[in-house]
């Protein structure tokens, strides 16, 4: 599996930008009631999570443009989607379902905006810390999967697919 990590993506007055702007009592999470799919057999206060869409195909927010820096570094030509996760913490780490985002060719990243216990998990093999202002960057189109954390209220990270 080939993939990037690229600590302090972005100078610390664009990445707390970026944070406060989603991480306030006023951005509007949307309920998403199954982490990966309906058959994930996960205890209950683990098997939702909120999402936000920031983009999906022609269907974009005047505000997706917070993310400029980071496309310039993940040197995107084309997005497909941008999405915004809060995973609730849990009373110990429970690791989600394995899956894909699309299953075709395509680059992935993803923004980590809160330091946590939380993981990342590439093909069953390599753990990717959540660590704020970090930017993995690695192929989507292979088996990758999301957990929970323990140590803060929530973790929080930004998707995305491109080309």
């Amino acid at each position: 599996m080939t993939y990037q990590i690229i600590d302090n993506a972005l100078p610390q007055d664009e990445f707390q930008k970026i944070k406060d702007f989603i991480l306030n009592s006023n951005f509007p999470w949307n309920l998403t009631p199954v982490v990966t799919n309906d058959k994930e057999n996960l205890p209950i206060n683990a098997s939702y999570y909120f999402t936000h869409l920031f983009w999906e195909g022609f269907n974009t927010e005047p505000q997706a443009q917070v993310f400029a820096p980071l496309l310039n570094i993940m040197n995107c030509r084309a997005m497909m989607r941008i999405k915004g996760n809060l995973y609730p913490s849990t009373e110990s780490i429970v690791h989600h379902d394995n899956h894909i985002d699309y299953d075709f060719p395509h680059r992935g990243a993803i923004f980590y905006l809160n330091t946590n216990n939380g993981l990342t998990v590439l093909e069953d093999k390599i753990n990717i810390e959540s660590i704020e202002n970090r930017l993995l960057l690695f192929d989507p189109s292979k088996p990758h999967r999301s957990t929970t954390c323990t140590n803060d209220k929530c973790r929080v990270n930004v998707n995305f697919n491109f080309f």
